[in-house]
């Protein structure tokens, strides 16, 4: 009894380290990915100088969303790679690559240098990034949700977001501190590679501690022929298409009230850019502590249960939130009022990655759930700053409200339709 007791706390130890080995390079991947959108405000006019803030805050959002256009390629490469060579090896590949797209981009010229070639190249290295980010995501959430324990995994796996919103809010406390010390004219010249230099710095970080992950794919499921095979993501299309569907309604709100959400309170709420930074960066903390808790309660009543909360609340409640945000001059009315709005995005979050890993057999895992998640991401989570700028553009703001409350509501619809993974899937038949 006593041995078995000591193999358990043995085993448990081993699996927490396996999740922080894993969650560490999401951090560093998501950190860099995100200082992009968060500095934008200061490097835009150097590489889309013509037009008013809008207009360059338009470009620059286009180019992140360019990104995302990147990341089903980069699932189907690192989904391959990791059914057919394991999820460690394509774990280290992607991180590598992070580190190699946040350098490009921290030593490129201005448009008052190269011309022309300076958002061709800001564009080169954000499809570098996009590619990068789009293997993180579906070989990160295999392997935890694989590592987790049954019974426990809603917990452990929620680790993941914890970490990916952990990126976000370190890229934009790395901000409000630079916003401390430097001036607004020395970050718009300089200040705004500093984050960049520091993400590449801990991606060589990351990549050392990835070295010494346990593998979690069989060499039975990397020999099965349908390995990372496109003929075998066929055999469960249905699945396929369900993560597609629901990630679409949830990726879009988790950007509209993330990424977006600094530039909205500046640009139409009228807030000043550092208070708008520390709103969001106190907002970003709640939301990261939120995740365990709800992917905890995840494992209570399971996770078609958790996707109805986040189809109801977000249809119900998105429009007026939005609304309110518009006119908002209170600080603390607009960190609630966020902070309401990702309450409601964890049901979905917290889940996320578990949820798809779920819902797939091991030897095509990796492939189905990073190319479906990012399918539905590039196409409308990644396209959210673009598009709520285009409304903007247009006059017509209003329009993207209800363009993510539609979208919540389609994925209530298909979350309606699915069954329960957490019963039925196939993580449950390997414990």
């Amino acid at each position: 009894m006593i041995k078995q007791e000591i193999s358990k706390a043995a085993d448990t130890r081993k699996r927490i380290f396996a999740i922080v080995g894993a969650s560490s390079g999401n951090l560093v991947e998501w950190f860099d990915f995100y200082v992009y959108s968060f500095c934008a405000i200061y490097f835009a006019p150097a590489f889309f100088p013509k037009g008013d803030s809008t207009t360059q805050l338009w470009n620059t959002a286009g180019v992140f969303a360019a990104g995302f256009l990147m990341r089903p390629i980069g699932g189907w490469l690192f989904g391959r790679i990791a059914d057919k060579h394991g999820r460690r090896n394509s774990m280290m590949i992607s991180v590598l690559m992070m580190c190699g797209g946040s350098l490009m981009i921290a030593f490129l010229p201005t448009y008052a240098t190269i011309g022309a070639m300076a958002p061709l190249l800001l564009l080169l290295a954000r499809m570098v990034q996009g590619l990068s980010v789009g293997g993180e995501y579906g070989t990160s959430a295999t392997y935890m949700s694989e590592v987790a324990p049954q019974g426990r995994r809603g917990f452990f796996a929620s680790f993941q977001y914890v970490t990916l919103i952990g990126g976000q809010l370190l890229a934009v406390l790395v901000l409000v501190i630079m916003q401390q010390f430097l001036s607004t004219e020395e970050l718009r010249s300089w200040g705004w590679r500093v984050p960049f230099v520091l993400g590449a710095i801990g991606a060589i970080v990351a990549l050392y501690l990835r070295k010494s992950l346990t593998e979690t794919a069989s060499a039975e499921s990397r020999n099965n022929k349908d390995a990372g095979s496109f003929a075998g993501l066929w055999k469960h299309k249905r699945a396929f298409f369900t993560v597609v569907g629901f990630t679409a309604g949830g990726s879009l709100m988790f950007y509209t009230f993330t990424t977006y959400m600094q530039k909205y309170l500046v640009n139409t709420a009228g807030m000043d850019a550092k208070l708008a930074s520390g709103i969001m960066t106190f907002v970003l903390l709640v939301y990261m502590l939120m995740q365990p808790l709800f992917g905890a309660l995840s494992d209570r009543i399971g996770r078609r249960n958790m996707m109805l909360c986040f189809g109801v609340l977000g249809t119900l409640f998105t429009l007026p939130i939005l609304h309110l945000l518009k006119d908002v001059s209170d600080p603390y009315v607009a960190f609630a009022l966020a902070t309401l709005a990702l309450v409601i995005v964890s049901f979905y979050t917290s889940i996320s990655g578990l949820i798809k890993a779920e819902m797939f057999p091991p030897e095509v895992r990796a492939l189905c759930v990073g190319l479906s998640y990012a399918v539905g991401n590039a196409l409308f989570g990644g396209s959210a700053e673009f598009v709520a700028f285009t409304f903007k553009g247009w006059g017509i703001e209003s329009y993207f409200y209800w363009y993510v409350t539609i979208m919540c509501a389609i994925t209530l619809l298909i979350s309606v339709r699915m069954k329960d993974p957490s019963k039925v899937g196939y993580l449950k038949d390997e414990a």
